[in-house]
């Protein structure tokens, strides 16, 4: 498995554990908030958004290290009454659980750093209230090892 697939996969099952509130949904397989059931708010949609790279050291041919920053867009979906609480609730949880670990337990793998960058609140008509988080992971890798 790639180091972008276990990044990816790593930011589902953090989120996944976020018990206040408890995230019923965390997928990175695109959906329409407004057709999911009642049941499955609060919900989470994982996306990597945009990869950078750059080399960091020259080695023998094809061999050097890498750095890279995979930016995830996080979209977050709340529904029911009282939204602006819902949804502040919602990213405080994504943002503790994230902020615990920014390594996200692959330091091991290369994780350098993970961090919230950015939130924007997506307008919605009620019973949904919606917010985009920027997460920027970086890392880096010795390009060319077997």
């Amino acid at each position: 498995m790639s180091l972008r697939e276990t990044i990816s996969a790593k930011i589902v099952t953090v989120l996944s554990a976020v018990q206040t509130p408890q995230i019923l949904l965390v997928t990175r397989e695109p959906f329409e908030a407004d057709k999911l059931a009642i049941t499955q708010f609060p919900a989470v949609l994982v996306h990597l958004d945009l990869e950078e790279r750059e080399t960091i050291s020259m080695g023998a041919v094809g061999v050097g290290r890498r750095a890279g920053t995979l930016i995830y867009q996080l979209s977050g979906y709340v529904r029911g009454t009282d939204l602006d609480t819902k949804r502040t609730e919602l990213l405080t949880g994504i943002e503790n659980a994230l902020e615990k670990d920014r390594y996200l337990g692959l330091q091991a793998s290369g994780v350098i750093d993970s961090q919230v960058t950015r939130i924007e609140v997506v307008r919605r008509l009620a019973p949904l209230a919606e917010f985009s988080l920027t997460l920027q992971v970086k890392y880096n890798y010795l390009r060319g090892a077997k």
